[in-house]
């Protein structure tokens, strides 16, 4: 599934975060290419920091007719969220998922994907994402707990980013 890109402000420039190494074949079910049904976003960093994915999800994970199923939104958000943890060379699994649904999500439009690191004590992670429509409106927003892996610097994708207080 190719997922159309939204058009950038031309001061935006975004480099390109590689995606998580899961093994010989990545089946994550939000950015995983060799997942048939999963969602295969594509992420970026933007120059404040924040991940950054530009999407157009397909009616197939549609709740109410033209509208995004509320537990596709909470993977969204989970997604984003755990790739802004990437972003600073920390692997991490979800503790706890706050989402609030402020409007529907529309299907088969443009959404934009934010998350970012808010703040981070040994281990645990907090941070924070949202989805916007292409006029910039949030749609949904959430705030999660993450807790780092216990991963050594050679099994991280971003050993410039790596903090080793993270993973103590």
């Amino acid at each position: 599934m190719n997922l159309p890109t939204t058009t950038l402000k031309s001061d935006e420039k975004l480099a390109p975060l590689p995606p998580l190494t899961h093994g010989a074949q990545n089946h994550c079910f939000g950015c995983g290419t060799q997942n048939t049904v999963g969602l295969h976003l594509e992420f970026s960093l933007a120059p404040d920091g924040k991940v950054v994915c530009h999407a157009n999800i397909s009616p197939n994970y549609e709740g109410p007719p033209g509208y995004l199923h509320g537990g596709i939104i909470a993977t969204l958000l989970d997604e984003v969220m755990s790739k802004a943890n990437r972003s600073k060379g920390v692997v991490a699994v979800t503790r706890q998922l706050t989402v609030e649904y402020l409007r529907p999500v529309p299907s088969g439009s443009p959404i934009r994907l934010e998350g970012k690191v808010d703040r981070h004590e040994g281990r645990k992670l907090w941070t924070t994402g949202q989805i916007l429509n292409a006029e910039g409106t949030v749609l949904a927003s959430a705030h999660g707990l993450f807790i780092a892996l216990r991963l050594p610097p050679t099994q991280v994708e971003n050993p410039a980013n790596f903090d080793a207080t993270v993973h103590e």
